[in-house]
């Protein structure tokens, strides 16, 4: 699950690289000459019925989340859908007609009149046809691009307005300690030497950064802790690409370039060439690297038709997360909490329509488990309309307590996306046939609906990183950072030992 906008990013593949080979990435200054490449998979299923049908609540939803669309998009939507279906009965008359043509004109064979009359028809109608055939794939694509701009429909529990009106479902964990800018992070893990942000800047840039010593292992440990508890719940293991089709993130709902300034760009976009002529002309298919593991792992599942007894299908992923936009709006930006690349276990869910709801309070209980494991202070909130992404139903975030930060912290995401990417990306079930009974001895066929798709956060690392650091930090009587309380839940997963003598497991 994306945890925001403002979350960011840490770590990448020494493999990506060499699959990358020729790829240098870069945040594009503005938007590139050319059209990007799309995949090769159909176009998304819009429901525009239910958009036209709607279109009252459908602009009250978008205005009530702030989603970027143009004024009035909703119901020219609505129009372009009406005239879609005008057109395309006429045109589908003028398909029928000419079908018939070669038909008479064999019947009037011996009038060479009537044949030449009906054979200026066929020419006539030929151009009809074409004619009416681009008008058809014009208004699609005026269509399409409204259409996919609107965000998605909202749980009527969501609360109406931005991040402050937010609602605590559940407060968990032991009692908050008291606030200490001596708890700060940064200079706790200086201390102790764990992290390196200077080596960060020098090599990548600002907001960059090495976890070193325990602060690496602590990362091996709080990746293998969460997967553990995943596949507990049945979650099957996957590593994901780090690099994705920009078409594949926009399908999931993520935005490459920022709506807002489109000369910004929220992804980091790879090119295939050094040479900017040679980019300008390649035909390949415009990459980025992955804003969170939930677009390669929702990819998995594209244009594919799964088996309703196979539901819930639940993959667990570990990926990097990269945030082009990290620290761009100038909040948060210190230490670890707000970064261009992080390490970050992702929960991926395909269900059947009917279950999600109750699919995404299974998966906020296992998060809480995580959570508790680990002996954060954490609360769980409702997210309000303004901080839902595009593709989200609902969403609940976890903010644990960071005292040396005085705040709480974001450190994971759920949604329930219904059927917002499945439609985008084709992923659908297939229904068992009903049981036959006495009433209806006939089974129904099986339909093929979309399913419903739910990610959520098992471990975003550097943001538990900070929650742990600034609540387990030891300090020697001269009030001096001596180690480091860490919980018995990572024990079983770390490695190396304690050489230095920093870590006590409590």
């Amino acid at each position: 699950m994306q945890l925001n906008s403002r979350y960011s990013a840490r770590w990448m593949h020494s493999a990506c690289l060499r699959r990358c080979c020729r790829l240098r990435a870069r945040t594009f200054a503005s938007a590139p000459d050319r059209a990007p490449t799309s995949t090769s998979l159909p176009k998304p299923r819009l429901d525009y019925r239910d958009i036209s049908e709607n279109v009252v609540y459908k602009s009250h939803n978008a205005f009530n989340r702030k989603a970027p669309l143009p004024v009035g998009a909703v119901q020219t939507v609505a129009r372009l859908y009406e005239e879609h279906k005008a057109l395309s009965q006429s045109l589908n008359a003028k398909r029928h007609a000419r079908s018939t043509v070669g038909d008479r004109v064999r019947a009037v064979a011996k009038d060479p009149q009537q044949k030449q009359a009906l054979l200026e028809f066929a020419k006539m109608i030929k151009a009809e046809i074409s004619e009416l055939e681009g008008r058809v794939a014009r208004l699609e694509e005026e269509l399409d691009a409204l259409a996919l701009a609107i965000p998605n429909d909202t749980h009527p529990d969501v609360p109406i307005g931005p991040e402050s009106v937010a609602e605590t479902r559940s407060t968990n964990g032991p009692e908050p300690i008291p606030a200490d800018p001596a708890r700060d992070h940064v200079s706790i893990c200086r201390v102790l030497d764990l992290i390196d942000l200077e080596a960060g800047a020098t090599v990548t840039g600002s907001s960059w950064y090495y976890l070193k010593n325990e602060g690496a292992l602590l990362e091996l440990a709080l990746v293998n802790y969460a997967l553990s508890v995943a596949m507990k719940y049945g979650y099957t293991p996957v590593t994901t690409p780090d690099v994705v089709r920009s078409d594949i993130a926009r399908r999931c709902g993520f935005q490459p370039r920022d709506p807002v300034d489109g000369a910004a760009s929220q992804m980091y976009h790879l090119m295939h060439s050094a040479d900017p002529a040679e980019a300008e002309n390649h035909h390949h298919p415009e990459l980025v690297l992955a804003g969170t593991a939930e677009i390669p792992l929702a990819g998995m599942f594209a244009n594919k038709v799964l088996s309703q007894s196979e539901l819930p299908r639940k993959v667990v992923g570990l990926g990097h997360a990269f945030r082009a936009e990290a620290g761009a709006r100038g909040a948060d930006t210190r230490g670890l909490y707000r970064v261009h690349q992080f390490t970050k276990l992702e929960l991926f869910v395909v269900s059947e329509e009917e279950k999600s709801d109750e699919m995404m309070e299974e998966m906020r209980k296992m998060q809480t488990e995580i959570f508790e494991g680990l002996g954060l202070s954490f609360r769980v909130l409702e997210m309000p309309t303004e901080e839902l992404g595009a593709s989200a139903y609902r969403k609940y975030d976890a903010e644990a307590w960071m005292p040396g930060r005085g705040s709480w912290g974001e450190i994971s995401s759920t949604s329930n996306c219904t059927d917002y990417q499945a439609r985008r990306l084709h992923i659908r079930y297939r229904r068992q046939p009903a049981t036959p009974t006495p009433s209806s001895p006939e089974q129904a066929q099986p339909t093929l609906p979309f399913a419903h798709t739910l990610n959520g956060t098992a471990a975003a690392v550097p943001r538990l990183i900070v929650a742990l650091v600034e609540n387990g930090a030891i300090f020697g009587k001269a009030g001096a950072v001596t180690g480091l309380r860490l919980p018995k839940a990572l024990q079983p997963f770390w490695v190396g030992g304690n050489p230095r003598g920093l870590v006590t497991w409590v």
